[in-house]
C-alpha cells in the first residue's frame, strides 16, 4: 500500500477498530475527490471516522446536524446588509472547509438538501448571484438513517448520484467489541497524530488520475455499466456520471495499492461501494428478495473480464 495513506490509515484505527475495509475504501475515495455517503444506524462510529480524517490529514474539518429547520443559508452563507456602509456583505456558511460532515442528512428538508447540488458538482458555492469557489482539497461526508426511519427525507436520486461512493460501516465484530470495552479503543481523538497535509493529498490526487488505464479496461467499464441499464432486475441503471466515478475509484484503488496501471480486480474492489446506491430496483427484484448488491455482483459475473497485452 501506499505509505502515506498507511499512516494515515494507522491513525485512524487508532480510535475506530475493525472496520479497515471501510477506511480503505474512504482514502481511496478522497484520492479520487469524491464525496462519501455513510448510512447506518447510531452509534458505530461515522462521525468518530470523519474527525480522524481530518485530524489525520491536517484538514478544516466542520460538522452540521441537519434537522427540520436547518435552511440553505446555514450551509452556502447569506449577505447581511452593513449599516454603517449601506452595502450587503457577505458571511461565509459552514461548507467553506476541506471535510464538511452532514450528520443525518436525511433529516432535512428536500430544499436543503439540494442546496450541496451545486457544491458537490462544482466545488462553488453561488448566492445573490455571485459564484466563489471552495478551497481544495474539499469533501462532503454525510450521515444517514436507514430508509424509512423515523423523521427521514429520502435524498432525490440526482444527489445520491453526486456521491462517489456509499457504505455502512456495521456494528464491529467481536474481537473489536471487546477492544472497545477494555479501553484498547477509547475513541480518544488526541491520539491521533497528523501524518499528512492538503497540499501532499493533492499532490497525490494527480498521480492517481495520471494511473495508466488500458483502452480494454475502459471498455470494460462501459460494458459493466451498460449491463444495468435494462437489466431484468433494474429499474434504473448506472448513469454516465457513475462511470466516471467507477474509473476514477479504480485508478485511486490502483494508486493506493501502490502501483500506476489499472488491472480488473481494482474495478472488482470498488464495483459495488461505487454502485449500489446509483441503481433502483424493480419489482420483480424486490419480490425475489434480491438487494443491490445481489443485483450487480451477478452484472459482475456476467461481464467477460479483458485480456491485456503483457507489454502494458
Amino acid at each position: 500500500m501506499n505509505e502515506n495513506l498507511l499512516q494515515v490509515k494507522a491513525e485512524i484505527t487508532k480510535v475506530l477498530r475493525g472496520k479497515e475495509d471501510c477506511i480503505d475504501q474512504i482514502l481511496c475515495c478522497m484520492l479520487a475527490g469524491g464525496h462519501i455517503l455513510l448510512e447506518d444506524i447510531p452509534g458505530v462510529g461515522k462521525t468518530t471516522l470523519a474527525v480522524a480524517l481530518s485530524r489525520a490529514m491536517s484538514l478544516h474539518y466542520k460538522r452540521m446536524q441537519f434537522t427540520p429547520d436547518v435552511l440553505p443559508s446555514d450551509i452556502l452563507g447569506f449577505s447581511l446588509l452593513d449599516t454603517k456602509t449601506g452595502e450587503f456583505v457577505y458571511r461565509p456558511g459552514a461548507i467553506f472547509t476541506n471535510i464538511f460532515l452532514a450528520d443525518e442528512i436525511n433529516r432535512t428538508s428536500p430544499k436543503t438538501q439540494s442546496a450541496l447540488l451545486e457544491v458537490m458538482e462544482e466545488g462553488s458555492v453561488s448566492v445573490d448571484g455571485v459564484t466563489r469557489k471552495l478551497d481544495a482539497p474539499f469533501f462532503v461526508i454525510a450521515t444517514q438513517n436507514p430508509t424509512g426511519a423515523s423523521g427521514t427525507q429520502k435524498l432525490p436520486d440526482s444527489q445520491l448520484d453526486r456521491f462517489f461512493i456509499r457504505l455502512s460501516l456495521g456494528y464491529p465484530d467481536h474481537t473489536a467489541a471487546t477492544e472497545i470495552l477494555m479501553g484498547h479503543s477509547s475513541g480518544n481523538m488526541d491520539s491521533v497524530q497528523a501524518v499528512l497535509t492538503g497540499e501532499t493529498l493533492l499532490a497525490m490526487q494527480k498521480k492517481a488520475e495520471a494511473v495508466y488505464t488500458a483502452p480494454e479496461l475502459i471498455d470494460y467499464i462501459v460494458t459493466l455499466t451498460e449491463a444495468t441499464r435494462g437489466h431484468e432486475y433494474l429499474l434504473q441503471g448506472i448513469s454516465p456520471r457513475g462511470s466516471i466515478a467507477l474509473l476514477k475509484m479504480a485508478r485511486a484503488y490502483a494508486f493506493y495499492m501502490d502501483r500506476d496501471y489499472l488491472v480488473p480486480e481494482d474495478i472488482h474492489a470498488v464495483f459495488l461501494s461505487v454502485c449500489c446506491h446509483r441503481v433502483i430496483l424493480n419489482t420483480k427484484a424486490r419480490a425475489a428478495g434480491l438487494s443491490a448488491e445481489d443485483v450487480l455482483s451477478k452484472v459482475l459475473e456476467s461481464v467477460r473480464i479483458p485480456l491485456l497485452s503483457p507489454a502494458r
